[in-house]
C-alpha cells in the first residue's frame, strides 16, 4: 500500500464538494420540519382535540417514514458507484428495480399505517382521540407509495451528484402543503371542515404532487437523459431487488432504532407530569431542528464516498469521510454553542410558562454537549453507507441505543430520581456510544482497503468489492 499522505489541496477540494452537495440536502430536509410546523398550526387553530389527534397521528406516520426512507436509502450509493466508475448508463437497470421497491414498501406501509390501531393503544392515548387519530392515519396513508417513490426519485437524483432537485421539490411540497391544509382542514372552497383527516388527505396530496413533479422532471432534464431511466418497462428483477434490500433494510432498521429511542424517551417523560413533556418537546424541537444540518451532510458524504468507491480511489474514500465528518464537527460546534451559550432564549420562543422554560433550559444544556455525538454517529453512519456497509452499523446502533442509552437513561431518571434530565443523560450515553463505534468502524473500514481492492463495478452494482 503506499503510504497516505495529507494533500491540503485535496482536501479543500473535498471540502468545497462535499458542501455544494449538502447545502440543498440541508435546506430539504428542513422543509420537512417545516411541514410538521404547518401541521401543527393549522391544527392548533382548528382545536386543541385536532391538535393532539394529529401529534398522536403524526408520531405513528413517522415511524412509516423512518421505515420508507431508510429502506430507500440503498439507492444513492449504489447509484453514486456507478456514476464515480463511469457506468452512468446503467443506473436505469437500478432505477428501474428501486421504483418496484418503492412500490412495495409503499404497499406495506400503507396497510401497516391503516392497522395502527394495536400501536395506539400501545401508546396510551386517551380514547377520546382515538377516532380522529384514526381518521387522520387511514387518510394519510395513500400517500405512503408516493413517499416512497420519491424517495426513489431523490435517491437517484443524489446518487448522480445532483441534489438541488431534492431541495427544489421539498419546498414545492411545503408550498403546496399550506393551502391543501386549509381547505381540508377548515372545510374552503365548498368542502365541509374535516379537521384531523383533512390534515391526512393534504400530506398525502401534497406527496402525490410532488413525487408525480419530480418524475416528471427527470423525464425531461438533460441531466438524466441517456441512462434509459423510461426508455422500456422492466419487470422486478428479484436478485437486484434483494441486492437493495440487503443494503436498506439494516439502514431502515438502525432509523427505527434511533426513532424508537426518542418515542420511548417521550412516553417515559410522559409519565412525569406535563411540565415535563412540555419541556421535553420544547428540547427535542430545537434538537430535531439542528439535527437537519448533520444530516444533510451525512447523505453527501455517502454520495462523496460511493463515488470514490466507483473509481476505485482509496485515498479519495478517505478523505470523502474524514473531511465530511470534521465539517460535521464544525457544524456542531455552531449549534453547541447556541444551545449552551443562549438556552433561555431559546426557550422563551416556544413558551411564557416560566416552570416550562427552566425546565426547558436544563435540558437544552444537554441537548447542546450530545451535539457532537450526535453528528459524528450520522456522518460516520453516512460515510458507510457509501461504503454499503449497513449490518455492522445497524448492530452498533442497536446496541448503543437499546443496550447502553434506554437503561442509561431509565436508571437515571428513576433509580437516581433525575427525572426528564436522566433520561437526556441517557441519550448522551447511547449517542456517544454510537458515535465512538461508529467512527472506529469506518476508521478501520478505510484503513484496510488497499489499492486494487476493487475490481470493475458490475452494471448493477451488486458487489462493491468493500471488506466488511
Amino acid at each position: 500500500m503506499k503510504p497516505f499522505h495529507l494533500d491540503r489541496a485535496r482536501v479543500s477540494r473535498e471540502i468545497g464538494a462535499t458542501v455544494r452537495l449538502a447545502l440543498p440536502l440541508m435546506l430539504a430536509q428542513l422543509a420537512a420540519i417545516g411541514s410538521n410546523v404547518i401541521d401543527a398550526v393549522l391544527a392548533g387553530h382548528v382545536s386543541a382535540h385536532v391538535l393532539g389527534s394529529v401529534a398522536v397521528g403524526a408520531s405513528i406516520w413517522s415511524l412509516a417514514i423512518v421505515s420508507g426512507i431508510g429502506m430507500m436509502m440503498s439507492v444513492p450509493p449504489v447509484i453514486s458507484q456507478l456514476d464515480g466508475a463511469g457506468r452512468r448508463h446503467a443506473a436505469g437497470d437500478v432505477f428501474h428495480q428501486a421504483i418496484w421497491l418503492a412500490l412495495m414498501m409503499g404497499v406495506v406501509l400503507w396497510f401497516a399505517v391503516r392497522h395502527a390501531e394495536p400501536l395506539i393503544r400501545l401508546i396510551g392515548v386517551s380514547p377520546g382521540l382515538y377516532v380522529d387519530v384514526d381518521a387522520f392515519l387511514r387518510a394519510i396513508s395513500w400517500g405512503a407509495p408516493a413517499l416512497t417513490c420519491y424517495f426513489a426519485l431523490r435517491g437517484l437524483s443524489e446518487g448522480l451528484s445532483l441534489t438541488r432537485p431534492s431541495m427544489y421539490f421539498a419546498f414545492g411540497g411545503l408550498l403546496l402543503l399550506l393551502p391543501l391544509g386549509y381547505v381540508f382542514m377548515f372545510g374552503k372552497l365548498g368542502l365541509p371542515p374535516q379537521g384531523a383527516r383533512g390534515c391526512g388527505i393534504a400530506t398525502a396530496t401534497a406527496l402525490w404532487v410532488e413525487m408525480l413533479a419530480f418524475a416528471i422532471y427527470i423525464f425531461f432534464h438533460r441531466n438524466y437523459q441517456g441512462m434509459g431511466l423510461f426508455a422500456h418497462f422492466e419487470w422486478p428483477d428479484w436478485r437486484r431487488i434483494g441486492q437493495l434490500v440487503h443494503i436498506g433494510m439494516p439502514m431502515a432498521i438502525t432509523l427505527l432504532a434511533e426513532a424508537g429511542l426518542f418515542v420511548a424517551a417521550a412516553l417515559l417523560i410522559g409519565t412525569m407530569g406535563e411540565d415535563m413533556v412540555a419541556s421535553h418537546q420544547v428540547a427535542l424541537n430545537v434538537a430535531a431542528f439542528f439535527f437537519m444540518v448533520p444530516l444533510g451532510l451525512a447523505m453527501a458524504i455517502t454520495v462523496r464516498v460511493g463515488n470514490a468507491v466507483g473509481r476505485g480511489d482509496v485515498p479519495g474514500i478517505r478523505y470523502a469521510g474524514f473531511c465530511g465528518i470534521g465539517l460535521t464537527l464544525v457544524t456542531q460546534t455552531i449549534s453547541a454553542c447556541m444551545m449552551l451559550g443562549f438556552p433561555r432564549l431559546i426557550a422563551s420562543l416556544y413558551t411564557r410558562d416560566n416552570t416550562v422554560i427552566e425546565l426547558a433550559v436544563q435540558l437544552l444544556l444537554l441537548a447542546g454537549l450530545f451535539q457532537f455525538s450526535d453528528g459524528i454517529q450520522v456522518a460516520s453512519n453516512g460515510a458507510l453507507r457509501g461504503l454499503k456497509d449497513t449490518r455492522v452499523p445497524m448492530a452498533i446502533t442497536l446496541f448503543a441505543y437499546w443496550m447502553v442509552g434506554m437503561p442509561v437513561g431509565w436508571w437515571l431518571a428513576f433509580h437516581l430520581k433525575l427525572g426528564a434530565r436522566g433520561i437526556w443523560m441517557g441519550l448522551i450515553a447511547g449517542l456517544s456510544m454510537a458515535a465512538l463505534l461508529l467512527f472506529i468502524r469506518f476508521w478501520r473500514s478505510s484503513s484496510r482497503l488497499r489499492y486494487g481492492t476493487f475490481g470493475p463495478v458490475a452494471p448493477d452494482a451488486a458487489d462493491a468489492r468493500i471488506p466488511s
